[in-house]
């Protein structure tokens, strides 16, 4: 497994990012309960397996049930070796709306003290706004409290988990974020607009829902009618496959054909998807010809494709 800088950080990251959501709730098409779930033991020597194969960059969250946790048991002997990002507390309440100062400021610290204690850790390599959206970007005691914290040495990096390439291109642009998590994929491709933007300000930029939570799989067929122009695209990336390669790798070895991008975060929670991701991540990207027909063959209308919209519309069941 190569290695990227994250950013300016510093920080040395595998091109591959285990994501920890999986292993700590149930989460993904097709998965209703923790009856469908990885055991915690399988989960701890599934996290271990991927250390012993060269990951070394791990995502989880405070809200990602018991991911921290296990995380935490998982790396108690090699916490030297690896490097964690997990997410605060989310700000808003059930109504939707922001916390007062004072109250954003004890949750900020009671959430950094509950991630160390289930980590089983005394520091965060990066810490991150899980759902940045406008609003909390603007707070200033949000922004201050994360610089307050990577001061003091508890915390190595800052960052913000966005959705939209407006929330990313403020993050970018207030030169207070080490670190950027957005979604990119074969799909969905508006995030590149602000890949250069990125690198040029030394940020770390960090793809997530690269399988846009499991559709460019196999899991991509059958879909709710709703979304049969949503399959019926996908099917199109088979000729962007080469040498027997599945839609899976092909759509991870996109998006590490852009340089400016530090690491992909890939959801595992099966040692299949990790030798497939370890399988993906070989040095050898796409080329120039290849990149640009992956480029044209986005989705049409990439605002269709909202999968909480689609979760709450019962599509993904």
């Amino acid at each position: 497994m190569q290695k990227r800088f994250l950013g300016n950080t510093g920080i040395r990251v595998s091109e591959i990012a285990f994501g920890g959501v999986e292993i700590g709730m149930p989460y993904g098409i097709g998965v209703i309960g923790k009856d469908e779930m990885i055991s915690e033991s399988n989960a701890i020597s599934l996290l271990q397996l991927a250390v012993a194969n060269g990951f070394n960059f791990f995502d989880t969250a405070r809200m990602y049930g018991v991911s921290e946790n296990i995380m935490g048991k998982a790396f108690r002997h090699c916490r030297q070796d690896i490097v964690i990002a997990t997410k605060c507390r989310h700000f808003r309440n059930r109504e939707g709306l922001l916390a007062s100062d004072a109250e954003i400021k004890k949750l900020i610290h009671a959430s950094i003290r509950e991630s160390l204690l289930a980590l089983q850790t005394d520091y965060i390599d990066v810490y991150m706004l899980h759902q940045a959206d406008m609003e909390i970007l603007d707070r200033q005691v949000i922004a201050d409290e994360m610089l307050r914290l990577k001061k003091s040495g508890v915390v190595r990096a800052i960052g913000a988990s966005t959705y939209s390439v407006e929330e990313t291109r403020k993050a970018v642009e207030s030169d207070i974020w080490n670190v950027i998590q957005l979604p990119f994929n074969l799909m969905d491709q508006r995030q590149q607009t602000l890949f250069e933007l990125a690198a040029k300000s030394g940020v770390g930029i960090v793809v997530r829902s690269v399988l846009l939570k499991g559709l460019l799989s196999t899991r991509g067929t059958g879909l709710h009618p709703a979304l049969l122009q949503v399959e019926e695209h996908i099917k199109k990336y088979s000729s962007l496959l080469q040498n027997g390669e599945s839609l899976p790798k092909t759509a991870v070895k996109f998006a590490l054909s852009f340089p400016q991008v530090s690491s992909v975060l890939v959801g595992i929670d099966k040692e299949s998807y990790l030798l497939e991701s370890l399988d993906a991540a070989d040095g050898h990207y796409m080329d120039k010809e290849r990149l640009q027909q992956a480029r044209s063959l986005a989705y049409p209308d990439p605002a269709f494709l909202d999968l909480p919209y689609w979760d709450k519309m019962g599509w993904l069941k």
